[in-house]
């Protein structure tokens, strides 16, 4: 056990002592001040606190325990003794609560046969109580978390919540001085919720350790640490619970087909080192699998490990060059700002290649195409009315050349610092296939930037023609050959 370790077990079961001889102290003194004064709420809080002293006692003997190391019999450890104790303890705060609740009804329906004398040491002890309360769930609480002690936490919560029962038994003594007898049950009555509550609160929280429920944010923080891992291509699945005051976690990770086996020991280590520089408490074990080189992994790792160097990357392809081959090829656009000079943009490529062929591995050739992307939206500005006017006219002139076209739609010219930006719908016959009108779009395309060489930004939309009716079909607008009126 290391030095460390042997720290915080001293000082986790020196902070559970010293809340066992308090609760000692606290239940004789309120045990004899509700018997002199016969104040239902102050036996309660006796009551509560015979409770407090059984529970620190359970918590003080867990913390003894599960901080054994694992042996033969236990061979996960002895961590959820700390939760067994915990959920002893919530036991009990139903026990005591329902106790109280019980015998606070009775006194309410008595009228009066018990009556409660108010004296100086009655307040008196409720106020030490509250005070000692506040100071040992502190000092439980500071050292849980430092711990990860889940006992200590629900000790610490437990004496939080009697510090609201305490100021619930003073109020009650208050209303008793003030000449409101059935005061008295009303507080004891206000404990036992709060008892309740804290004992709910526990046990929800001790049910989940016990059935292994995953903690909150761990298994996501634990993927996101080993994707930044540079030789882990993807992460299969990452598993977590908890174990008294560790994480036990175990992953499966991917890593380049073809990878010697004393290299994946060492991306594992590697891996795991990143993982407990983060986590401390994290107890991870992880298995390496070698990265099935099919289309989908492959797509998924270019697109990660592009990520991960801070590009986006679009249009991805892997092909073999012939059918014998075992060579394969994969091909992607990178994404990168438009004024980067050529050598800068080739060298960041290449960056990507690198890295995608390291992760990919085997008999993999990688190539990229440079793809400028626009940094910010179209500074577009309003033309002339005459100006806009000619253009119009003359990108519908030159669309309306393409033989199947039909027909002009919602055309519009925008100035840039980019050149103009230019929009216009054609419409084609309905039964024409996709990749013809494709074709005609491409050259409307063409024949636009020949016309208009200041183009910058050309959409040509592709519409299905209206079928007209009958009667307008033989109409004479239908039969000028426009599939729907210019705009």
């Amino acid at each position: 056990m290391t030095s460390a370790l042997m720290e915080a077990t001293d000082r986790k079961q020196s902070v559970a002592l010293s809340s066992v001889i308090a609760s000692a102290g606290l239940t004789a003194a309120k045990l004899v001040v509700g018997l002199l004064t016969g104040s239902l709420g102050i036996l309660s809080e006796a009551a509560h606190s015979l409770l407090d002293l059984g529970a620190a006692a359970i918590t003080w003997m867990a913390v003894r325990q599960s901080d054994k190391p694992a042996d033969a019999d236990h061979q996960w450890g002895h961590g959820k003794i700390e939760a067994i104790s915990a959920l002893v303890e919530t036991a009990l705060l139903f026990v005591t609560a329902l106790g109280i609740a019980r015998e606070a009804v009775l006194r309410l329906f008595s009228h009066g046969s018990h009556p409660v004398v108010v004296t100086w040491y009655a307040i008196a002890v409720v106020v030490a109580s509250i005070l000692v309360d506040v100071t040992r769930s502190r000092a439980l609480m500071k050292v849980a978390k430092e711990t990860r002690s889940q006992a200590l936490e629900a000790d610490a919560l437990h004496f939080s919540s009697d510090i609201l029962a305490s100021c619930a038994v003073l109020v009650g003594l208050g209303g008793v001085a003030l000449g409101h007898p059935q005061a008295d049950s009303i507080a004891a009555l206000a404990v036992s919720f709060v008892v309740i509550k804290v004992g709910w609160q526990l046990g929800s929280r001790t049910i989940d350790v016990l059935v292994d429920a995953a903690p909150d944010g761990v298994s996501e923080s634990i993927t996101a640490i080993l994707q930044t891992v540079p030789a882990i291509a993807r992460v299969e699945r990452v598993r977590a619970r908890l174990t008294g005051s560790s994480v036990v976690a175990d992953a499966l990770v991917c890593i380049a087909p073809g990878t010697p086996i004393e290299h994946a020991a060492a991306i594992c280590d590697a891996a795991r080192d990143a993982v407990t520089a983060r986590h401390p408490e994290v107890d991870l074990t992880i298995s390496a699998d070698p990265l099935p080189l099919d289309q989908g992994s492959i797509v998924d790792t270019v697109r990660h490990v592009a990520a991960r160097l801070g590009y986006s990357v679009h249009d991805i392809s892997v092909y073999h060059t012939h059918a014998e081959s075992d060579v394969m090829h994969v091909g992607f656009d990178v994404e990168l700002d438009g004024t980067t000079t050529l050598a800068d943009a080739h060298a960041r490529a290449d960056r990507v290649e690198r890295a995608v062929a390291l992760q990919l591995g085997g008999h993999v050739v990688v190539r990229s195409h440079l793809d400028p992307k626009r940094a910010d939206p179209i500074d577009a500005r309003l033309l002339a009315v005459d100006r806009e006017r000619e253009l119009i006219e003359r990108i519908r002139r030159v669309a309306a050349e393409e033989p199947i076209c039909r027909s002009t739609t919602e055309a519009s010219v925008q100035g840039g610092e980019d050149g103009f930006s230019i929009s216009i719908s054609c419409t084609f016959d309905r039964d024409l296939s996709l990749n013809t009108v494709h074709a005609a779009t491409w050259s409307i395309e063409q024949r636009i930037r020949h016309a208009v060489p200041e183009a910058g930004r050309v959409i040509v939309h592709a519409e299905p023609a209206v079928e007209l009716p009958a009667a307008v079909a033989g109409s004479a607008w239908a039969r000028s050959g426009s599939g729907l009126p210019d705009t």
